[in-house]
Parts: structure tokens; sequence; C-alpha cells
């Protein structure tokens, strides 16, 4: 892991941004655009915006997924203009990395606990196929060994990511 994704990875489980949307009672609802959700938290330069969406089918059904939710996050005080991340809610294993699949497009992703994260600094990459694409999947694994997968529409993606962005400026 790299010294930008530990710091990401701690500065986000330090800010309860990434909590499920039904348990932020902090966060502020800007606007939906589809399928994709905004919201901001904080004010000033602790101000983080994110562009949010569910998955729309797990897999597989019998399995406990939670809630599962796809973000992206951008601080206003320019920590990360666009840091992606998976959220579920059971502990991912750390020695099968998740893949964010869009497309022919993968992306491999570091699980911490209950939260994924891109390797290295792919995360524009990412982003951008986020805001072209059709769907997004991602593949996971549990520490109790049952593998999952994800689709999320990105339908509004696009207007979603630009109006985070345009928030935390």
């Amino acid at each position: 892991m790299t010294l930008r994704a530990a710091m990401l990875i701690s500065l986000l489980l330090a800010t309860p941004v990434l909590a499920p949307m039904t348990a932020v009672a902090d966060s502020k609802a800007i606007g939906r655009y589809n399928d994709w959700r905004v919201y901001t938290e904080g004010d000033g330069r602790n101000l983080v915006c994110f562009a949010t969406v569910e998955a729309s089918d797990k897999a597989p059904k019998a399995a406990t997924h939670g809630e599962v939710v796809f973000y992206v996050a951008v601080w206003k005080s320019g920590a990360s203009r666009g840091q992606v991340s998976l959220r579920v809610g059971y502990d991912l294993r750390t020695d099968i990395a998740p893949t964010a699949i869009v497309g022919r497009d993968r992306f491999a992703m570091v699980a911490s606990g209950q939260e994924a994260f891109l390797k290295d600094d792919r995360d524009n990459a990412l982003i951008a196929a986020l805001q072209k694409g059709q769907e997004l999947r991602v593949e996971a694994a549990s520490v109790k060994d049952a593998r999952t997968a994800y689709h999320f529409s990105l339908k509004g993606s696009r207007d979603a990511i630009d109006k985070a962005r345009a928030l935390c400026k």
C-alpha cells in the first residue's frame, strides 16, 4: 500500500463520511442525479463532498451483504479531488483484492475492514470510466470466504461527481 493510500484510509476512517447514508446524521443531502446522490459534511476547509450510489444487485442472494455503497469523495482542503471507495456490511479479505470493473477496464482495490480503496493513483482513471460507463461491477471476498459481486448503475454519475467537485472547489 502506498503512503497516499494509507493516509487517505486513515483520514476516511477518522471521518464518518463513509458510514452508511442512513447512519450519517451530520451529512447534508444536496441532490439526486438519477441513481446517484450528493452529500456534504463539515464546513469551511473541513468540508467533504461526496457522490454515492447504492448497489442495484448483490450476489450471492443468500449472503448477508449489509448496505453496499460506492463513493467518490472530494475534500475542500485539497486532500483529494476524487477518492473512490466501496463500503460493505462485512469485513473484506485483505489477501484477495476487490476489483472494480467498468466495461473492459479493471481496477484493483485495497481492502481495509469494511471498506476498499483504489491502489496507487488510479482514482482519476476510474472516475473517468465511471463518468463514461453504464455500469460498475465490484467483485470482492469476505473474511468468511464468501465471494461477492455488486452492480451499480452509473446513470447520473457524471453530474453527481461534477457537483461534488464543484461544491468542494
